[in-house]
């Protein structure tokens, strides 16, 4: 179902573009794309006088506050990089943008976000980032567990892997949210909040 509306006071989340996560290919829209759409919104929602957050995440180079427990997988690398976790530079910088740093996949999970976006009477986010499946996907299902209304902008997050991005977006977040396109949510924002 497409964005129907835009709450009074709904902020824009955006999820881990930082500087390396800009390195990712992006699939199907490249993360190049996903920044432009973004810098937009979050360019839109400051206009109007809406929260914005910017959610990093970053770890310790050794890994000793990465998420326990066996997975198939194996842990992932720490990336070292100086200066790979920093938001990237044509989003950052905005005195009034709210900065969180997260440690798992989740936006929610260990961070103050609930605290800021409650403090601030934020019943809906709109949500934008990398990667579709992972970060993504898990603040999208806390923010629906802690009762916000979330839109998802389809044009403005992508993945690593396409097929995980598709099934994100046909089979999760219909039952999570209302989805949207960065020009259907910005063309909804002035007509909501003009």
């Amino acid at each position: 179902m497409p964005v129907t509306t835009l709450d009074p006071t709904t902020a824009l989340v955006v999820v881990d573009l930082q500087n390396g996560v800009m390195a990712i290919p992006g699939a199907p829209h490249t993360t190049a794309e996903v920044l432009a759409r973004t810098v937009e919104l979050a360019e839109a929602f400051r206009a109007h006088g809406l929260p914005v957050v910017l959610v990093r995440v970053t770890g310790a180079p050794d890994g000793s506050d990465a998420t326990p427990g066996r997975t198939d997988r194996g842990r992932p690398q720490r990336i070292s990089a100086t200066g790979w976790d920093e938001i990237v530079e044509d989003l950052a910088g905005h005195a009034g943008d709210i900065l969180v740093t997260k440690r798992n996949w989740s936006a929610f999970y260990g961070t103050d976000l609930d605290l800021h976006l409650r403090r601030r009477g934020v019943t809906q986010i709109v949500l934008t980032g990398v990667a579709t499946s992972i970060g993504v996907e898990s603040t999208a299902r806390a923010a629906h567990e802690h009762g916000y209304h979330v839109t998802i902008a389809t044009d403005a997050v992508t993945d690593a892997d396409a097929e995980a991005h598709r099934n994100s977006l046909e089979k999760i977040f219909p039952r999570l949210a209302e989805t949207g396109t960065a020009g259907e949510i910005l063309r909804l924002l002035g007509t909501t909040h003009g």
